[in-house]
């Protein structure tokens, strides 16, 4: 069809290598070049092809591959062979290739523009599940689309090999916000322990610069301009000149926040929890409360649909409007006010509403019920006097007995629910902070200050002044070393290196830190390695087969057939991955063990073991599953780990094992897996 309509060359965006795979087998008879085009084509691949050494020029997949290229086919992903991927990118830029099934790396090649670019599909598995692709994604790829000069627009196809996607989901896709860059700056032990060795650079002054800490630094010279403002206006306070409120009312204004946020926090857990909707059953008694005013409410109904909420009977004289307003206004202010400054709502006698109200808006849950035959038809009746031409209609007898019944009830008789045993709860941590809620209830009662008969003023001038003197700690915070968002980490990994004896009390790194710096992946395991001689005995190629766990990262892949000694050295591994990895959970917080310990992969240790041994590469791609591109990644990245050990070796002057290092690099550096490129050569 494309060809047809004359749109070719395309691009064929596939998240999957098996997909890619796939699809180009479904093409054996397509054929999309033309006699000239074969020619240009047979001749490049020949000699490209012919930099590689004997074997190396008859691989299943360098045939298979330049099969697809002469009709005008290409595929391109992280399986495919170096020198192939860079043949797939040469011809696709001189127009040679017509098709080209690739992965989404291939979107941010420089030059690899198409007329056409069609998605398989928009969603993709990014390493937890599968989602739609964000814009940013999407624009990348379909950016490809449209040569400069030769195409005046280019064309994006969606294949619906399923259900067609939605409108809305398309336009999220193509026209949504952006994703918002994030950084990518990780801590690693190396990285700590080079800084340790730099006097005149903090590791605090390197988080400072990065672009993790940007948006929080941005405003550093506004912040530090506010600092000085603060401080003056902090410096110009006026003490209160008051015998009570002086000695103790900025004690109580601190206690008076603790105990309220603390209450908040914990009546949020308590309205969620499962016995919260059985005691919020119809004729349960609450206390609604909006800014300093609170009333009496019952519970009426349940809407049990999420979110879920409660319809009440309350005795106000305010309007339903006013208290939903307020309600959800004095829920989120973060004013301290002094306790038990909320006044009972004055209502004329029958003054009430139908109100609807979310858990978390109920300020409290008391011990108190009433009898409500049919509470349906309380709600009823008000909704039906809401309406203009019944406005004027009395309040059924129900209602005006559950309003007498409400009247007889005051603030001090009521007493608020105790969710610790009325709820059963057995978590520690809870009911600690049930009983420092109730300690912190009742010091609020032992305060001078309250005793003050302009105490309410007083509070007021003592609130402003504190959240004056609060805005200067917290810009003097944020302006800190201790607002930084990764030095809890590196404090964590500092005691870590120091229970490793890496570095000492003073933060000198020792021998093995020395060594952990020249190792750039897996530092902790690589230097443990070689500090508990688990590679002297060994032979080289059996170093550099244990080795490639560092480098290698395919989850699933076929089971390697190990000898003896190589299954001994993985145990060995293992084992020592798992003690670091209980140095770690001891000190940083949520690791986990098993997740790190399953960093270290054995799947390409057998393939690695022979590939040393002088095994030529079509001998070796028959080990394993894993794909060709794959292995030479893997061992191209074993190489430079090799030379980081050689140079650790060095430092704490052990000749044998930089000598085990280099026949190792020496005896994988050959062949197809280093061939020079074909843009540097």
């Amino acid at each position: 069809m494309l060809r047809k309509n004359d749109k070719l060359p395309a691009v064929a965006f596939t998240f999957s290598k098996k997909r890619i795979d796939e699809n180009s087998s479904h093409l054996t008879s397509v054929d999309l070049t033309s006699s000239v085009e074969k020619s240009k084509i047979h001749v490049f691949i020949k000699r490209s092809i012919d930099r590689l050494k004997g074997t190396d020029k008859e691989l299943p997949q360098v045939k298979y591959v330049s099969n697809l290229l002469s009709r005008g086919i290409g595929i391109h992903h992280s399986g495919v062979l170096p020198i192939l991927k860079e043949i797939v990118e040469l011809l696709f830029q001189q127009g040679l290739l017509k098709i080209l099934f690739a992965t989404e790396t291939f979107a941010m090649g420089v030059n690899m523009p198409a007329r056409t670019v069609v998605f398989d599909s928009i969603r993709k598995h990014d390493g937890i599940n599968f989602r739609d692709l964000k814009p940013a994604e999407y624009i990348q790829m379909a950016g490809r689309a449209g040569r400069r000069g030769l195409d005046t627009t280019g064309t994006v196809i969606i294949l619906c090999k399923g259900d067609v996607p939605e409108l809305s989901d398309l336009s999220r896709m193509m026209l949504g916000k952006l994703t918002v860059l994030e950084s990518r700056f990780r801590l690693t032990y190396s990285m700590i322990l080079n800084l340790l060795r730099v006097e005149k650079l903090r590791m605090q002054d390197m988080l400072k610069r990065s672009f993790s800490e940007f948006s929080s630094r941005k405003d550093e010279g506004k912040d530090r301009d506010l600092l000085h403002d603060l401080r003056k206006r902090v410096n110009n306070l006026q003490e209160l000149d008051c015998f009570y409120c002086s000695k103790d009312i900025e004690s109580y204004y601190k206690t008076c926040k603790a105990y309220q946020q603390l209450r908040r926090t914990l009546h949020a857990g308590v309205v969620t929890h499962p016995q919260c909707v059985k005691y919020l059953a119809a004729g349960r008694v609450i206390l609604l409360q909006a800014f300093d005013v609170q009333a009496i409410a019952v519970t009426l109904t349940t809407n049990n649909r999420s979110p879920r909420t409660y319809k009440c009977l309350v005795l106000t004289d305010r309007t339903v409007t006013w208290w939903k307003d307020s309600i959800k206004k004095s829920a989120t202010q973060e004013e301290i006010t002094p306790h038990n400054s909320a006044q009972p709502l004055t209502f004329m006698a029958g003054q009430h509403i139908v109100l609807e109200v979310d858990p978390a808006h109920i300020f409290a849950i008391t011990t108190q019920t009433v009898k409500i035959p049919a509470p349906e038809k309380i709600v009823d009746n008000f909704d039906r006097r809401q309406i203009p031409r019944f406005k004027d209609d009395p309040p059924s007898q129900a209602t005006l007995e559950l309003v007498s019944s409400l009247s007889s009830l005051s603030m001090e008789v009521l007493t608020e629910l105790n969710p610790v045993a009325e709820f059963h709860l057995r978590d520690i941590d809870t009911v600690d902070d049930y009983s420092s809620l109730s300690s912190l209830r009742q010091s609020l009662d032992s305060f001078n200050s309250t005793k003050c008969s302009n105490f309410a003023e007083h509070f007021k001038v003592v609130s402003a002044d504190m959240a004056l003197k609060e805005e200067l700690e917290s810009v003097k915070f944020k302006l800190s070393d201790a607002s930084l968002t990764l030095l809890p980490e590196y404090k964590e990994r500092l005691r870590v290196l120091h229970e490793l004896n890496y570095t000492d009390g003073a933060g000198i790194v020792r021998l093995k830190g020395k060594v952990a710096c020249e190792i750039k992946q897996q530092e902790l395991l690589v230097t443990e390695l070689i500090f508990q001689n688990v590679m002297e005995g060994r032979h080289y190629t059996e170093i550099a087969a244990l080795l490639s766990c560092v480098v290698f990262e395919q989850k699933n892949c076929s089971k390697p057939n190990l000898s003896s000694s190589l299954q001994k050295g993985v145990e060995t591994i293992t084992s020592v991955a798992r003690e670091l990895g209980e140095v770690q959970k001891k000190y940083v917080k949520d690791f986990v063990v098993e997740d790190y310990v399953s960093e270290f992969k054995f799947g390409l240790v057998e393939v690695v073991y022979e590939w040393a041994r002088g095994t030529p590469f079509n001998e070796i791609i028959e080990l394993t599953d894993v794909q060709e591109g794959i292995i030479i990644r893997c061992i191209q990245r074993l190489d430079e780990l090799l030379r980081d050990v050689k140079d650790a070796a060095r430092v704490i002057g052990n000749p044998i094992i930089g000598r085990k290092m280099e026949d190792a690099s020496t005896s994988i550096k050959r062949d197809i897996v280093f061939a020079a490129s074909l843009y540097t050569s």
